[in-house]
């Protein structure tokens, strides 16, 4: 077992993303192969340009709303606190945050 308290993590910088600054919480360095988690805070205009990886993610809403955008058919999800959003491998995404509150979102990559 391993307990992360809401101090520790390490900050990074996300490739394509904007207006935010990440936390990583758990990962390989703190004794995962298979998993990561983080938290991102989004700036009111902050979000992420299309991109993909082929890794399969999920977004969950811990505050705010954001929209996240399918590269493939261009359909736009609205995400409020609470939701989340499975992203495939090798899928297209871009995200936004909706009006004027900071949004949070934990970021979990398998």
């Amino acid at each position: 077992m391993k307990v992360i308290k809401s101090h520790e993590g390490t900050t990074y910088d996300a490739k394509l993303h904007y207006n935010m600054w990440g936390v990583r919480k758990f990962g390989k360095p703190e004794g995962s192969n298979g998993l990561t988690v983080s938290v991102s805070e989004f700036l009111p205009n902050g979000g992420a340009d299309m991109s993909d990886a082929p890794i399969e993610r999920i977004y969950y809403v811990l505050r705010g709303s954001i929209t996240v955008e399918d590269g493939k058919t261009e359909e736009k999800f609205v995400l409020n606190e609470g939701d989340m959003i499975y992203i495939g491998p090798g899928e297209q995404r871009s995200m936004v945050v909706n009006g004027n509150i900071a949004a949070q979102v934990m970021v979990m990559i398998a």
